[in-house]
């Protein structure tokens, strides 16, 4: 059995954004994709070299990887591999990387099940470095969503998944 760090009467953003509601960090445009169990959206915290990274959440409630279901593992792992695909296509980078958190010890800060994918440039030091102190604002986010959401939308109109992202 797990333990849950959530706090009393916690009010979870992600479960607000999945919901349809804009939150104090996030707004509805910040979503580039809803999949049927699983939303991604551009995190408001942004990393030096690494801006526009995308969140990628179970549409239902679970605090961390001990607690999520294989259903909805499935649904946020299809969606991160589409969100890397259109990140390669779209963002100009050298690669792509994820990451996922659990626990205070593991880095968790929201209690909600989350996969950050990272849009990656050769000498990016991404793993050295920290994020931004501040929040980013919406309009600032808005042109990695848009871009996003234009490529994703663009395969599902045609009937096509993403194209692979390799350059060969």
């Amino acid at each position: 059995m797990t333990v849950s760090h959530e706090p009393p009467g916690y009010q979870c953003p992600l479960c607000q954004l999945v919901a349809g509601a804009d939150t104090p960090r996030n707004c509805q445009r910040d979503i580039v994709r809803r999949s049927p169990g699983a939303i991604a959206f551009i995190s408001p915290r942004w990393w030096p070299r690494n801006h526009g990274h995308v969140l990628v959440v179970p549409t239902s409630h679970h605090e961390n990887l001990y607690d999520l279901p294989a259903s909805a593992g499935h649904a946020v792992h299809d969606l991160v591999r589409e969100i890397a695909i259109a990140i390669r296509q779209t963002y100009g980078c050298d690669g792509v990387s994820t990451r996922q958190h659990n626990e205070p010890a593991g880095n968790q800060e929201v209690w909600h099940y989350h996969v950050h994918v990272f849009p990656r440039y050769v000498g990016d030091r991404l793993y050295a470095s920290a994020p931004e102190p501040d929040l980013v604002a919406a309009g600032l986010r808005l042109p990695y969503a848009d871009r996003l959401r234009g490529y994703l939308d663009a395969h599902l109109r045609a009937g096509t998944p993403p194209a692979d992202a390799g350059t060969g």
